[in-house]
């Protein structure tokens, strides 16, 4: 496919980022209830067209989404109360316990106080048909998840590793299933609500002639549904160890590298068996999502490989991994999939090649336009407009908080090439670059339109365990200001869209 003609259904057009989880609500965490349906208003009033969410996968240690106990679930915080409440599964009293106006998302409290409220709403539940075709539809991974997380809440949370034996083998856990069913039960209607919410709100986002952009990580916690089903897909030695995991060498930010801990995979065994794996998991994705954004594209050209035990990343290497053939046949079996490549950090021309061979539009991260000259981030260097552009990302400073750092020449280079209107802020210069390049779409973090600070916006600070993901919108954001200003910018740059009806 030649990257010239790959289309995502448009020609020119904006979007915004904004998480799920960082939507108001008064309940902890943003969710699939009034707030997103309003946010999808709030685009349409824009002019927007996509909104990118980050993974809608549950969390974890760490509470990252990139790194999942199951990559084929949704995230159980994102089921809306109210929406409970509305449908007689919780009374009035139940859902004022579920309220929390807090400023940033507090994931402890959530896992001592929703999981409580979910099962109350769990013993009123009558199943009916739609429950009925959904346990078929999803029959592929629905009594896996929800085996594996009844036994977690068996072992405490504990990771899978910890069990006992005839737990740690999936087969053998399998054959004693029955003992946990009514718990098992929990689980599938945990995920039948998460779906039945999501596609509704899918739906609304349709109507009004919004896509939903979607992101998956390329790889899965250790401690997850997906290598304790199947370890197969995965190089692990005789105890279920990783014998080699995933990372980044050490760079110019960081001496010892990246040191993720993901295990890595099998991709000789998913190879030789087609990558079924792969297909059914993007399958997934493209039920919950219109575009797929794929993180960290360059480990489907090469790898880093970090042996199992090392503190650090030092000792990594780089291994050749099958990206085209697992892009054919992704292809093959998805003909109509849209997909993002996010091609970001130590590119080098194996990742050029596979992105051209692909036709995936590749990312445009404005931050790293100049701290050199002719930059290929620099939006007058493109030589396409197949590729998304931002002028930051979820792992990235707040735009304002990235200008007023800049020093020295790197300093020099951003005032000359993203010039200032009268009265313009550094952050809405370097947003009207992106939108006024040649990119087909032009996707803002909603932090920026807000011209929000590090200490109240940003979201992640990789290397870092404590304090990420907890970002939360003001309960202003939609103020007319805010929607002026986006909407001129999306005219003047032509990529408005119009107010469905």
């Amino acid at each position: 496919m030649n990257s010239q003609t790959y289309s995502l259904g448009f020609k020119r057009a904006a979007g915004i980022l904004m998480p799920l989880s960082s939507l108001p609500s008064p309940y902890g965490i943003g969710n699939m209830g009034r707030g997103a349906y309003e946010f999808i208003d709030f685009l349409v009033s824009c002019h927007q067209k996509c909104w990118q969410v980050l993974p809608l996968n549950p969390t974890s240690y760490g509470d990252s989404p990139y790194q999942s106990p199951a990559s084929l679930a949704g995230n159980p915080y994102f089921i809306d109360p109210e929406t409970l409440h509305a449908r007689g599964l919780i009374t009035k009293e139940e859902l004022k316990t579920a309220k929390f106006s807090a400023a940033t998302v507090d994931y402890g409290w959530l896992f001592n106080t929703r999981y409580e409220l979910l099962r109350a709403a769990y013993s009123r539940f009558v199943p009916d048909a739609a429950y009925r075709a959904f346990l078929r539809r999803e029959a592929d991974w629905i009594d896996d998840y929800a085996l594996f997380m009844a036994l977690k809440v068996k072992n405490s949370y504990r990771s899978w590793r910890e069990w006992q034996v005839d737990e740690r083998n999936y087969n053998a856990a399998k054959k004693n299933a029955k003992a946990l069913s009514d718990e098992c039960d929990f689980w599938r209607w945990v995920q039948f609500e998460f779906m039945t919410e999501w596609q509704k709100l899918l739906s609304y986002a349709h109507s009004r002639g919004i896509l939903i952009i979607g992101d998956m990580p390329i790889y899965v916690a250790h401690d997850s549904m997906d290598v304790w089903r199947s370890p197969e897909e995965f190089l692990l030695d005789e105890n279920y160890d990783p014998t080699t995991v995933a990372g980044c060498p050490p760079d110019a930010y960081s001496e010892d590298g990246q040191l993720w801990g993901n295990p890595i995979y099998n991709w000789e065994h998913m190879k030789a068996n087609g990558f079924d794996w792969w297909c059914r998991r993007v399958g997934g994705a493209f039920k919950l999502y219109d575009i797929l954004r794929i993180d960290h594209f360059r480990g489907f050209a090469s790898f880093y490989s970090i042996p199992y035990g090392d503190e650090n990343a030092k000792r990594g290497e780089w291994i050749s991994a099958p990206g085209r053939e697992l892009f054919d046949k992704i292809k093959e079996v998805y003909p109509g999939g849209k997909i993002i490549a996010e091609d970001l950090g130590f590119i080098t021309d194996d990742v050029r090649e596979l992105l051209s061979y692909t036709g995936f539009p590749g990312m445009k991260l404005l931050q790293f336009a100049f701290f050199e000259e002719n930059n290929e981030y620099l939006p007058r260097t493109y030589t396409t407009d197949n590729c998304i552009v931002y002028t930051a990302s979820h792992d990235s400073d707040c735009t304002r908080s990235w200008a007023a750092a800049l020093e020295g020449a790197t300093r020099s280079r951003f005032l000359r090439e993203c010039k200032r209107e009268r009265g313009e802020s550094a952050t809405t210069a370097l947003i009207r670059l992106a939108m006024n390049s040649k990119g087909k779409l032009a996707v803002i973090p909603i932090q920026d339109y807000l011209e929000l600070t590090n200490e109240r916006g940003r979201m992640n600070t990789p290397s870092t365990d404590r304090g990420n993901w907890c970002f939360r919108a003001p309960k202003g954001y939609r103020s007319d200001k805010v929607i002026d200003k986006i909407t001129a910018i999306t005219k003047n740059a032509k990529r408005a869209y119009r107010k469905a009806k």
